[in-house]
């Protein structure tokens, strides 16, 4: 694609009159990426820190993005494709997940192991790398990069490069665009929300970067895409509602339990009490009437020591 100018972008957007499409929202992320290789081949250059011209092929494996599926409950628009030998997925996560971590490990297990064929070496097992770009925090660091391998706890010896797992944070990304700095222009247009926003990363003259702004106001003006990014944010905004509603009835439930276990507990203590303050009221009478130790003890209950203290 060929631009005329920085301009031409921005006189699409205030053509259109229509609100921007958000990158992070992945099914418009998805999009951008798997109708375009360059951009791709881009981003995967700078996120993974790894000269473009080294990059020959990309296969994207599933690149569709089905109308009917977008409105589903926990549907998966990650980008998973073969990269020079490389297994590499790319999850663009909007609504904050509880147990991301233990999420991508799964995942990145998977992408492991799922292209063994039957008859094949563990040599051959190829080189696995997951992307995550999220939209809420996950550690607690300055950093908005985060980049997990297997290692010896001690010496910080590499088990195998075959494992790589990549996080980036959106929220701690810099809002003011550093033309020296890729990785961070890329995910600053991912992570943009207004015109302002976007019309800065234009004026930075990357051409990639100017290229993804066009294809966005492009995308901005298609009436289905707009309807598409609505229902597919309404159904992330809905799952996140149950989720966190179900872990608050989750909670509400077990404060009920608790308090109704505490309850049972009292009363049976409050009986416990009463029947023992009972059983030493009748020893103490039976030691008025001069009653030997043994017979109280074996009338009451109590064991002699227990009748021995009375006595004191």
């Amino acid at each position: 694609m060929v631009l005329d100018s920085s301009k031409s972008a921005a006189k699409a957007s205030k053509a259109s009159g229509r609100n921007i499409l958000k990158v992070k929202l992945d099914i418009i992320f998805k999009k951008l990426f798997s109708e375009n290789e360059k951009l791709l081949t881009d981003l995967i250059s700078s996120l993974l820190e790894i000269p473009i011209e080294s990059i020959k092929n990309v296969k994207i494996k599933n690149s569709e993005v089905l109308p009917d599926s977008i409105e589903g409950k926990f549907v998966k628009m990650d980008l998973n494709m073969e990269v020079d030998g490389r297994l590499i997925n790319i999850e663009m996560q909007y609504g904050k997940d509880y147990h991301y971590r233990e999420r991508t490990l799964f995942y990145w297990s998977k992408l492991y192991s799922g292209e063994l064929k039957s008859g094949e070496g563990f040599k051959d097992l190829k080189q696995s790398i997951c992307i995550n770009i999220v939209n809420f925090p996950i550690f607690d660091c300055a950093e908005y990069h985060s980049h997990f391998a297997v290692m010896e706890k001690n010496r910080g010896e590499i088990l195998t490069d075959k494992c790589a797992i990549h996080f980036f944070e959106l929220g701690k990304i810099s809002r003011k665009a550093n033309r020296s700095n890729k990785m961070e222009l890329w995910l600053q247009l991912i992570n943009a929300e207004t015109e302002e926003e976007f019309e800065m990363l234009n004026q930075t003259g990357i051409a990639p970067i100017q290229e993804a702004v066009y294809i966005i106001y492009q995308m901005s003006e298609d009436e289905k895409i707009q309807e598409a990014a609505r229902l597919r944010e309404k159904a992330l905004h809905i799952e996140v509602t149950n989720m966190e509603g179900a872990k608050e009835e989750g909670l509400q439930e077990g404060l009920q339990k608790g308090l109704q276990k505490g309850r049972q507990e009292g009363r049976q203590e409050g009986l416990k009490e009463g029947l023992k303050k009972g059983t030493v009221d009748v020893a103490r009478r039976l030691l008025s009437r001069n009653r030997p130790i043994e017979e109280i003890a074996e009338d009451t209950g109590l064991t002699a020591e227990e009748i021995i203290a009375l006595l004191n």
